[in-house]
């Protein structure tokens, strides 16, 4: 049932128009009667499919939830997604998908929630996590790497949800070092990566993404350090969720597939591309206390932040809250 679920919404998305019963029967190699029971059984989790005589079927709406089928669909052919996993609600997902991966997991195992009560963010911090308006993934990942480049997966998954924001609404993303993506210059997602490994090798990756897509303003936390936001909020237009987590998924499966390949080079060009501080003077804070200040020059290839102050001198930066001048 999950895979045929799968398969018909997948066919929905890439066909145009209706899709005759005899169709669907074929490629799934089931019976007219068993496309009408899964049909029935999607109508009833919110699916609107329209059903016309000798035409056949086509897909009005999906529900407004991260419905997993619809995110697998988005998702054949990658190496991302396969298994995936979903629940209404858990501590993080981050957890899961480490737990996972103690277990075993496969390269590319995905967690999704619709909500989590112990979402985290970089240095601890707490990440809001309400249920029915955001995407809380996490990713597992087996790359052949070192643990001191590691890091550089981070820029990959910061890559990969300015793409899928771009992808699916008409607003401009931009990436603020280390690994929080901006819209209109306030926060829109956080990346947490969290590591198992040896001394000569890594064991797995966890690529946590957290992104705010149809929160609304009395949702946001109050004592938020920094500006953030929803697409919602400033686009005016609801997210898909599920649309945006397939995409989102799809890129950072391209993405990781050109790491793999390519090395960090190709990311790390397309991450300095969308920095927000990019050829800009900046002043780089830890713990509130400002410690130093440059022009903003790039990323090296363990991710430092790269600085050129005024008196010719080059600073690499390896932690602080960044703020442009």
């Amino acid at each position: 049932m999950h895979q045929r679920t799968a398969a018909i919404l997948r066919l929905f998305r890439t066909k145009s128009g209706y899709i005759s019963g005899e169709f669907l029967s074929r490629e799934l190699g089931v019976s007219r009667t068993a496309i009408w029971k899964h049909i029935t059984a999607m109508r009833a989790t919110g699916y609107r499919i329209e059903a016309v005589s000798s035409r056949g079927y086509r897909l009005i709406s999906s529900p407004d939830i991260i419905n997993p089928h619809d995110v697998a669909a988005l998702l054949a052919g990658t190496t991302i997604g396969a298994p995936l996993e979903y629940s209404d609600k858990t501590a993080s997902t981050n957890v899961d998908a480490f737990r996972l991966a103690e277990n075993g997991a496969i390269e590319g195992a995905v967690v999704l929630a619709d909500a989590q009560t112990g979402g985290k963010g970089r240095r601890g911090r707490v990440w809001a996590s309400p249920a029915g308006v955001n995407l809380y993934c996490s990713i597992v990942l087996r790359p052949a790497i070192m643990p001191h480049e590691a890091p550089q997966l981070t820029f990959l998954s910061a890559v990969a949800a300015a793409r899928a924001i771009e992808l699916t609404t008409e607003l401009t993303a931009e990436i603020k070092w280390p690994n929080d993506v901006l819209v209109s210059g306030k926060k829109v997602a956080g990346l947490l990566n969290e590591m198992s490994a040896e001394t000569d090798g890594i064991n797995f990756v966890i690529l946590g993404i957290g992104i705010n897509l149809n929160m609304t303003a009395d949702q946001l936390p109050d004592d938020l350090r920094h500006p953030a936001t929803s697409l919602f909020l400033e686009s005016g237009v609801r997210v898909d969720r599920s649309s945006f987590a397939g995409t989102m998924l799809r890129e950072l499966g391209q993405l990781y597939a050109d790491f793999l390949q390519h090395g960090f080079g190709p990311v790390r060009e397309e991450w300095q591309r969308r920095c927000n501080a990019a050829g800009r003077e900046v002043v780089v804070s830890d713990s509130g206390t400002e410690c130093t200040g440059g022009r903003f020059i790039g990323i090296d290839s363990d991710g430092a932040m790269l600085l050129r102050s005024d008196d010719n001198k080059l600073h690499r930066i390896t932690c602080g809250d960044v703020r442009v001048i």
